[in-house]
């Protein structure tokens, strides 16, 4: 980052900046900016995954193998190409490049994403991000529920230099078709050399990931591969660098309870998390609490033994 030198660091907008860390999946990498030591959450937001880009000769791919959620709710969205998704509510769903997978885990459900078959049989790219938005308590116990929106059904905002695809939530007087259970916006931009646009201000939390290029924000430079949180309230612009930029614009409102994370469990309750895991380590898949993916059912993601020594953390 550098700093203007007329400017005070302590007179910044900037609230935190993220750097990412490397997670190795299985001999595919990803960058995680959330959850972070500096900063748990965004929003609603609590989970940050830059998937990619990635290159893949013939017969490889990704093998996300059936795992379960609570308490949350999981966004999938491409910019490069594709994944199998399937789920314990016996989804079957593709999805491509500007499309949506939006998965409510409630309760609990179970899902996979894959690469197809089809696409195993030819060199392909993979380039996305997924993230996971923490459910209001009053939602946490709810029915598990998917839906799948494609890109022409999202609303698209154009101007001067700046392409935005709205995917969740509300922002610059649209709203996405997706249904949200709590204030959120996350979206798509991309920027033309020098265009600039305003954050939104209308959210508590705003947050800007840089996937290409650079921007400028009150006298500050981000390259890409940083996560930017922004001061509530303060009216800000943003503008691409000289070889432009794309972004992923995440925020909203503040969760009102303290939430807990543990692998792939969110929730306001550790008893929750607690007996999730005890239900998962059972293995009923035809009488407890959890299902294994109907057409994905012949292998699962165990609770490796490191993760059995940790306990549920404090997201804030």
């Amino acid at each position: 980052m550098s700093w203007n030198p007329t400017q005070n660091p302590e007179d910044s907008p900037l609230e935190t900046l993220i750097i990412p860390r490397a997670r190795d999946l299985g001999g595919f990498e990803v960058r995680r900016a959330l959850p972070s030591l500096k900063r748990q959450l965004v929003g609603p937001f609590i989970f940050f995954d830059q998937v990619g880009p990635a290159e893949f000769i013939t017969d490889g791919g990704i093998d996300v193998r059936p795992h379960p959620h609570i308490g949350l709710g999981t966004v999938t969205y491409l910019y490069q190409g594709e994944f199998e998704h399937r789920d314990s509510l016996g989804t079957h769903q593709m999805i491509y490049p500007g499309e949506v997978n939006w998965m409510v885990a409630g309760r609990g459900v179970t899902h996979s994403e894959r690469t197809s078959e089809e696409t195993r049989a030819k060199r392909h790219s993979l380039f996305g991000v997924q993230t996971w938005i923490a459910l209001p308590e009053v939602y946490e116990d709810m029915a598990p529920d998917f839906e799948h929106h494609k890109q022409g059904a999202l609303p698209h905002i154009q101007d001067n230099g700046v392409s935005a695809r709205l995917i969740l939530g509300s922002a610059y007087g649209e709203t996405s078709p997706v249904t949200m259970l709590s204030e959120t916006f996350y979206l798509d931009m991309q920027l033309e050399p020098g265009a600039a646009f305003p954050l939104p201000d209308d959210h508590e939390d705003r947050g800007v990931y840089v996937i290409q290029g650079s921007v400028e924000i009150a006298g500050d430079t981000f390259e890409e591969g940083r996560m930017m949180v922004f001061r509530p309230g303060d009216r800000l612009s943003v503008k691409a660098g000289p070889f432009g930029a794309r972004l992923m614009l995440l925020g909203g409102a503040t969760l009102n309870e303290d939430r807990y994370i543990w692998w792939n469990f969110v929730s306001s309750s550790k008893e929750k998390i607690e007996n999730a895991t005890r239900e998962w380590k059972a293995a009923d898949w035809a009488n407890g609490a959890f299902h294994l993916p109907p057409g994905d059912d012949q292998e699962f993601i165990p609770i490796s033994d490191e993760l059995e020594c940790t306990s549920p953390r404090r997201a804030r």
